[in-house]
């Protein structure tokens, strides 16, 4: 039986997310950057032959349709695939942390099955295929980080000067978690920043803009400033990623964060300047 094993999903962080304004049929305008980091769920994909795809949780236990059993079914519906796959994951992303977890597994399950199978579709097909299903999901495929405008579907990969430097982040994601509808429709959220550019970000990188989502999600969820505030008990700057409740912050490769509080994640991580499976799908026609 022809097999994958070991392949990453890789996390990602918004060094910034500010809301530039609210179209018609209710989404939100975003600019943000997307930052892969080498927090990652692992997952093995066997073929079957028979059609069927089956999942099995190695980890923390997923909702029966998780995205990776949508995406894969998804893949076949688009192509015609009678081929089926079976798939097992390990969860290591939070769930509600603003991480992205679920898109990155999707888009892991997208580019693995389209080797698996022998499909050979460009990584544009699966973009197509990938954004039925999540926002982000087009982001984990294109593999590079990058300036991300509109409602997310504007993806500009960071090239040359705008290059992000390497680096460690803090990342802490406390008990509690978020829903990212709970922010989004709340009255008081800022829908209004004025517009950015690459270049101002270029120019400061790490310490640019802020996460409008921010305020709304510490008003809803006390352990967002917990998180924030502990992390600046440690001399350090964080802010939220996403629409999550996980936090993050540079750090120093000698920093001790071996005294958090009882249930929460706190991982120390370097910054990807691509994503692992970047070569697993071809831009070429």
């Amino acid at each position: 039986m022809q097999a994958l094993y070991d392949v990453p999903a890789p996390a990602k962080l918004n060094l910034f997310l500010h809301i530039t304004g609210r179209r018609a049929d209710g989404y939100h305008l975003i600019q943000s950057v997307f930052m892969l980091v080498d927090w990652c769920d692992t997952l093995h994909f066997e073929r079957r032959a028979d059609g069927v795809i089956s999942r099995e949780d190695l980890g923390a236990a997923l909702p029966d349709e998780d995205l990776t059993v949508r995406a894969a079914r998804a893949l076949q519906s688009a192509t015609g695939c009678t081929q089926g796959a079976h798939l097992s994951v390990l969860k290591s992303i939070p769930a509600q942390a603003g991480m992205g977890g679920g898109s990155s597994d999707a888009a892991t399950t997208l580019l693995a099955l389209n080797r698996l199978w022998g499909l050979g579709l460009r990584r544009s097909a699966l973009e197509v295929i990938g954004l039925q299903l999540g926002a982000d999901i087009p982001f984990f495929l294109r593999g590079h980080n990058a300036w991300v405008a509109g409602i997310g579907e504007t993806i500009t990969p960071l090239e040359k000067a705008q290059q992000l430097p390497q680096a460690r982040f803090a990342i802490v994601k406390p008990a509690a978690g978020l829903e990212t509808k709970a922010i989004f429709s709340s009255p008081s959220l800022k829908r209004d920043s004025d517009s950015a550019t690459i270049l101002g970000f270029a120019a400061e990188h790490f310490d640019f803009g802020r996460n409008d989502l921010q305020p709304v999600a510490q008003a809803l969820c006390p352990e967002v400033t917990q998180a924030i505030e502990w992390l600046g008990g440690h001399g350090l700057q964080a802010r939220m990623t996403g629409s999550g409740s996980a936090v993050f912050a540079q750090m120093s490769r000698d920093m001790d964060l071996s005294d958090a509080p009882k249930g929460w994640q706190v991982k120390a991580c370097e910054n990807l300047m691509i994503h692992p499976l970047a070569g697993w799908a071809s831009d070429e026609n």
